[in-house]
């Protein structure tokens, strides 16, 4: 456990260069809830994560000589960027290795914080070993993403801001990958209130951080995927298990489609923009993952925002065909003069916006003289694409749905 007075002196260290995130309450999550629900915006924290709070405070206290062979980092995104913007702070040189697969805007936001990144590895754990390797033979610092008590110390600095703004809170709900956030918090929370229930979200793609808690010992995975990158490590560290299992409460996880929906949820019924680890713990919240009693005052922390816009892109329209916003067909139709207007003004009666169709008269799988029409519709819920469905049937058109 990270002692309190060390994520105080981590508090004055931070404070003045990291922003006080906002922690409201969130109405229409709290009526869905039937608990009082604060969201702790670190998604609109420097650099749109709360990684920067930890890499600061290890930064700041590095020795003269340190600071002047500079730093090393291993990060799938919102720790690399941390590190650089503290580094450059202090006039320190970074060096960030990233997974070769890292999203085009982490490795685009920490070049542009003066970082130099390399690419290297399939998976954090391969960075993280080639990062390790790097700093030796370079005489750098290693800043590591969550085994490191100043980063600890930093990372727990939400937990104070979080109580001082709500001192009765009953549970505070975080993201777990490396398990340095929670480490932080946890360790904070506890000791300021020993009542206060901590539980863990991890991504159920990313399962070693979960099953090494049940298990009360390590347990690493074979391979992790999943859409939450900022929490997709591969190994557990025996450092923050041991402070996991002392300080928290409880662990669960989610899966990604899970967490797609808590992402499309902030989004709409929010306006708040979250990437996928950032949504974990409102994806808890939604699904109904532990027990709290009603009424219950509930701190879940949003820990970033940085998503990539291709991902949120795939998540809303995923999201639109799942609650019946939009509907996909496929039709064959005698291509001949007139065959598609008169599918389309079936469509039309039916009280569906078109918003795409594709015609294809070349697929190898239809009769000549056929063609094959997808067509992209808005509609206004499920009992609106059963009506779709019925005015099609009922005009004689046979097709498929895709979902």
């Amino acid at each position: 456990m990270v002692s309190l007075n060390k994520i105080i002196q981590a508090k004055r260290t931070v404070d003045g260069f990291i922003s006080k995130t906002p922690f409201a309450i969130a109405p229409r999550l709290s009526k869905i809830t039937g608990a009082e629900i604060y969201l702790k915006k670190e998604n609109l924290q420097t650099t749109g994560a709360y990684k920067v709070r930890g890499a600061f405070n290890k930064i700041a206290n590095l020795d003269e000589a340190a600071k002047k062979c500079g730093v090393v980092a291993a990060s799938a995104g919102n720790h690399a960027q941390g590190v650089a913007i503290s580094a450059r702070h202090f006039d320190v040189r970074a060096v960030i290795i990233m997974p070769e697969a890292a999203p085009l805007s982490k490795v685009a936001g920490t070049k542009a914080l003066g970082a130099e990144v390399i690419l290297k590895g399939d998976n954090f754990d391969e960075a993280y070993e080639f990062a390790l390797q790097y700093a030796k033979e370079n005489s750098m610092t290693f800043v590591h993403p969550f085994d490191d008590e100043f980063v600890q110390a930093g990372q727990g600095t939400i937990a104070l801001e979080m109580l001082d703004e709500v001192a009765d809170l009953d549970y505070i709900v975080a993201p777990v990958g490396g398990g340095g956030l929670i480490s932080g918090v946890a360790s904070c929370a506890k000791q300021i209130n020993p009542n206060i229930k901590v539980i863990g979200v991890s991504a159920k793609g990313a399962p070693a951080m979960f099953d090494s808690f049940k298990a009360k010992k390590q347990l690493n995975s074979k391979s992790v995927r999943t859409i939450a990158d900022g929490i997709a490590v591969r190994d557990a560290s025996p450092i923050t298990l041991a402070n996991i299992i002392e300080s928290v409460d409880e662990m669960v996880q989610v899966c990604d489609d899970e967490i797609a929906n808590a992402i499309l949820y902030l989004l709409e019924q929010q306006k708040i923009v979250v990437e996928g680890a950032g949504a974990v713990a409102v994806a808890a919240l939604l699904e109904n993952k532990f027990k709290f009693k009603k009424d219950a005052k509930i701190g879940a922390i949003l820990s970033g925002g940085n998503i990539d816009v291709q991902m949120l892109n795939v998540i809303i329209e995923k999201g639109l065909i799942r609650s019946c916003r939009k509907m996909i067909i496929n039709v064959t139709l005698i291509d001949k003069p007139g065959a598609l207007m008169g599918l389309t003004d079936v469509l039309r009666s039916s009280g569906a916006n078109i918003v795409k169709i594709d015609y294809d008269r070349f697929s190898t799988k239809l009769s000549y003289g056929d063609a094959m029409i997808t067509i992209t519709l808005e509609t206004k819920g499920k009992e609106h694409q059963e009506k779709v469905a019925l005015a099609l049937k009922s005009a004689g058109y046979e097709f498929t749905q895709e979902f």
